[in-house]
Parts: C-alpha cells; sequence; structure tokens
C-alpha cells in the first residue's frame, strides 16, 4: 500500500505504474536493443512483486544514461508515485526482494543494482542511510542520488529534480506540470511519432493536470487535441458499442475535466444539444 501523502487536490487512482514503465523505456530507447523489461515482476509464488526488473541481455554494453549509469546485468527498480514517498520500511522491503532474486534465480549479489524513484527529495531515507548505515551520498546529476557502501550499487531518484533536456519522459511523471512542461511533452511526441505506443503515459499526465491540459488545447500544441483523444485512450475503458458510443464516452470524460463544449463538440463531432446534456 502506498504510503499517504498530501494528494494536491488532483484525481486519486491514476494508473501511475503503467506509465512510469512507458517513461523508463522512453528514457532508455537508445539502449532497446540491450535490455529487456519485466515490469511488477513477480518474485515468488505469494504475491510479492517489484515495480520493475531491466536485465541487460547484452551484457557488455555501457549504458551513459544518467539514470542507468550503475545498471549491472540484473536491476530492479521500486517506483512512487507523485503522491507517495520511499519510506525507510520500502527501502528494506526492497532491498529484501534483492536478496530474494538472487536466490530465487541463483544470480551473483554482485550483479545486482537497486533503484528507487519518487517525486520528492529523499531526505528523511538518505539521512538514514547516511548515520545509522554509514553509506556515503552523492548526487552525480541532478536528482540522481548515489548510495554507497553496500555490496549492492544504490541509486535514489527524485524525479522533479531531472533535467528535461536529459530526462523528459520521467521528470514528467508529475501531477504539477504546466500547460507549457504538458506542451513540451506533446511536441515531443508527435515529433517521435509516439502517440499510439505511449497512450497510457499521456493519459496518467491529462488525468493528473488537468488545468495544464485545457492550457495545451488552447495553445493548439503540434500534438492536436483530436490525436490526443483518439490515440491516448483518455476514454480507455469504455466497452465500444458503435462510434457514437464511444463519442459519448469521450465527450462525457473530457466535460468532466472542465474542457469547454465548443472543443468536446469539435473534437466528438456530436450534436451539441447532446453534448449539453451530459454536463456534470
Amino acid at each position: 500500500m502506498e504510503n499517504q501523502q498530501p494528494s494536491d487536490n488532483k484525481p486519486s487512482h491514476l494508473a501511475w505504474h503503467p506509465a512510469f514503465l512507458i517513461a523508463l523505456k522512453l528514457e532508455l530507447d537508445a539502449y532497446e536493443d540491450a535490455l529487456e523489461f519485466h515490469p511488477e515482476y513477480q518474485l515468488t509464488a505469494e504475491p510479492l512483486k517489484i515495480d520493475c526488473v531491466v536485465i541487460k541481455k547484452v551484457k557488455n554494453v555501457d549504458i551513459k544514461k544518467n539514470i542507468a549509469k550503475i545498471f549491472k546485468e540484473w536491476n530492479l527498480l521500486e517506483y512512487k508515485s507523485p503522491t507517495d514517498y520511499i519510506s525507510i520500511a520500502d527501502f528494506y522491503k526492497v532491498y529484501g526482494y534483492a536478496c530474494l532474486y538472487t536466490s530465487f534465480n541463483n544470480v551473483p549479489i554482485t550483479g545486482l543494482t537497486l533503484t528507487f524513484i519518487e517525486s520528492r527529495y529523499p531526505e528523511k531515507l538518505l539521512k538514514h542511510l547516511k548515520e545509522e548505515r554509514g553509506y556515503t551520498v552523492e548526487e552525480t546529476s541532478p536528482g540522481v542520488y548515489n548510495v554507497r557502501g553496500d555490496i549492492l550499487p544504490i541509486q535514489i531518484i527524485d524525479n522533479r529534480k531531472l533535467s528535461e533536456e536529459e530526462n523528459l519522459w520521467l521528470k514528467s511523471l508529475d501531477n504539477r506540470l504546466d500547460g507549457s512542461s504538458l506542451g513540451t511533452v506533446s511536441i515531443e511526441i508527435k515529433r517521435q511519432d509516439k502517440v499510439k505506443q505511449i497512450g497510457p503515459y499521456l493519459d496518467v499526465l491529462i488525468r493528473a493536470n488537468p488545468e495544464a491540459f485545457k492550457e495545451v488545447v488552447k495553445m493548439d500544441a503540434a500534438l492536436t487535441f483530436e490525436q490526443v483523444v483518439e490515440e491516448t485512450g483518455l476514454a480507455a475503458k469504455w466497452e465500444a458499442k458503435g462510434q457514437e458510443n464511444k463519442a459519448f464516452t469521450i465527450a462525457k470524460n473530457l466535460l468532466n475535466l472542465g474542457v469547454p463544449l465548443d472543443t468536446v463538440v469539435s473534437a466528438t463531432q456530436l450534436d451539441p444539444e447532446k453534448v449539453k446534456a451530459l454536463y456534470p
């Protein structure tokens, strides 16, 4: 269960973890042929799962990406949504997962790394690791804290401090985006022609940042509003019974986000009077 933190009055129950996996893959896109990703990797027959295991398929590949410089052959990653954080208890739980992974998969502990990702500076955890465990901590690049003193290479990442130039995808996985930031993501998605592949990622950003989304619509960013609606799965959980039902579901979701009536009508091509009837 995620640790309770103020929600900043943003929508709850967003699918942050699938979006995180997409962001991680985008960050390491240059190494696609050398890495394989195993989301929610089940460590035992019981429901013990780590958020992601990244395995080097090409063992001698030199990864220069700032968030993955420590990677060895097997790399365990734990991600916390913007409303959660890595507690001291979380640290030891995931450390225990690393020990289980070595045992159950018969791999050397020296071939593993641990990465923790959250959306705040891990002050309490880093203080514990330095004062209680005797570890040293170095910020190797903005937001990336390398923890030394253990047989396992460990890093803790504050994704809000990451560089937008180097880590656009992870840095943008947030519920505090403004229109400019979300517009930058939209333009980059359009430039790379990745709309269809990363729908769940953009869907989470839109749902978590509805005011920023409305700004993007007004700015008429390179990624058009219609493309966002059709490709991202903004209404992904409908049960399609024809195009009109699909359009009504989209329209209702958009109205709930506060998108103007005229924009909703333009995107869905529904009768304006029928759209008016959908107002919450």
